[in-house]
């Protein structure tokens, strides 16, 4: 069983577009919400969302590499290629190893809706182009950066819902762990234009919190009356440590355990009982302890139900140990697809330069969140271990444990 390590980071998210920018947010605990008022006049229900730069890559790839990249192809794009840095892998080294690709995507809906509307309006699918249909499939991030990266190895897309990301990385540590693979990209990707959510506007899943943007997302606090959609993209390369080490790469942290499950209960209303089984699941496969968890960034997204339930779960497992419980989506928003890749990238951070982020808005507890060590100001501390979980809906539950690297 190989040993399975983190060789590199790369982010592109609504509190910054590169690892830097992104620290410096996470310890000001600084949001990315903003309310978005063309949402508004599209008949939304709420116009919050995370606000991502879009990103402009003419001069960056040329023309015949850009056409097929959906929104979040760019994003995922510019996420990888700060991965790749980081790891000290060029082309010449992609192109001589055989390196895989596993990226969380769960939809890609603007170029669907923009493909519908000229085939309806002119009549002619010849009008769509050529670069649609590498846009508009789920794979759009994977197949794209396989192409654009000259990646040789496992190559499809994990989609999961909002563990999408989350579950890309575990499938990844599992087949570096089986000697599959040596090494492998993953991540998630998240579109944030307006077309992605409106089914979830639909549902009257978002908060309406619009007066006060970036205190709409309040995770684990008592008046917290739902989520705010976000996006962007988080890429890790992950390596055996014998590849890591026979290329002399700096390993930025290691992969100890990953756990799932599946509530099979409901649609969209998470339990306790999958969650629970994810962290579980996580805690054996690691073989550490429960006092050994340090840190947890919980999926909380804000919205009633679902932070209850998770602290439930948290509570059951490991309560008694105290360990800071916070969300980064108090900042970001819910990333979604992104969110399980993006909270490993967040949180590395925070372990490297020992702090953890606040969970900002949480003001008032609730009855369970009373029992949670859930930060509200920038904590001064230095940790090795963190767990973080992500859920989506129909009940799918994901929980990665990282720790930082000892030989």
């Amino acid at each position: 069983m190989n040993r399975v390590v983190i060789t590199g980071m790369g982010i592109y998210s609504c509190i910054g577009t590169n690892l830097e920018d992104v620290k410096k947010s996470l310890y000001a605990g600084k949001s990315g919400i903003i309310l978005d008022k063309t949402r508004k006049e599209m008949g939304y229900r709420s116009g919050l969302t995370g606000l991502v730069e879009q990103p402009d890559l003419k001069g960056v790839l040329d023309r015949k590499k850009r056409i097929g990249l959906s929104e979040q192809g760019q994003y995922a794009y510019l996420a990888t290629a700060e991965a790749f840095e980081q790891a000290g892998m060029d082309e010449d080294y992609l192109i001589q190893n055989e390196v895989g690709i596993l990226y969380g995507n769960d939809s890609s809906a603007e170029p669907v809706i923009q493909a519908v509307d000229i085939i309806r309006e002119k009549r002619n699918t010849t009008l769509v182009g050529s670069g649609s249909i590498f846009q508009s499939m789920n794979s759009t991030v994977t197949m794209n950066l396989s192409v654009i990266f000259k990646l040789r190895g496992i190559n499809f897309t994990v989609s999961g819902a909002c563990a999408s990301g989350s579950h890309a990385i575990g499938m990844a540590y599992l087949m570096i762990r089986s000697g599959l693979q040596d090494c492998i990209v993953c991540g998630g990707a998240q579109e944030v234009n307006m077309y992605s959510v409106g089914s979830f506007d639909g549902l009257s899943a978002f908060s309406i919190r619009e007066d006060e943007p970036q205190k709409a997302s309040r995770p684990f606090d008592k008046s917290r009356d739902g989520l705010v959609p976000s996006g962007g993209a988080a890429t890790l390369i992950l390596e055996s440590y014998e590849s890591a080490k026979r290329r002399g790469a700096t390993i930025l942290a290691e992969v100890a355990g990953y756990g799932f499950s599946s509530n099979g209960d409901h649609l969209s209303v998470p339990n306790v009982d999958g969650p629970r089984r994810s962290l579980k699941m996580a805690l054996k496969d690691s073989g550490l302890q429960v006092r050994d968890i340090q840190y947890i960034n919980a999926h909380a997204t804000s919205t009633l139900v679902g932070d209850l339930n998770e602290a439930k779960a948290i509570l059951e497992l490991l309560g008694e140990a105290r360990p800071y419980v916070a969300s980064t989506k108090s900042m970001t928003g819910h990333e979604m697809w992104m969110a399980g890749a993006s909270e490993i990238v967040y949180s590395m951070l925070m372990m490297q330069n020992g702090f953890i982020a606040p969970n900002i808005n949480f003001e008032e507890p609730d009855e369970v969140s009373a029992l949670l060590n859930i930060p509200t100001q920038t904590v001064q501390t230095d940790f090795n271990i963190f767990l973080s979980n992500s859920f989506g809906f129909g009940g799918t539950n994901s929980t990665l444990i990282i720790k930082k690297f000892d030989i």
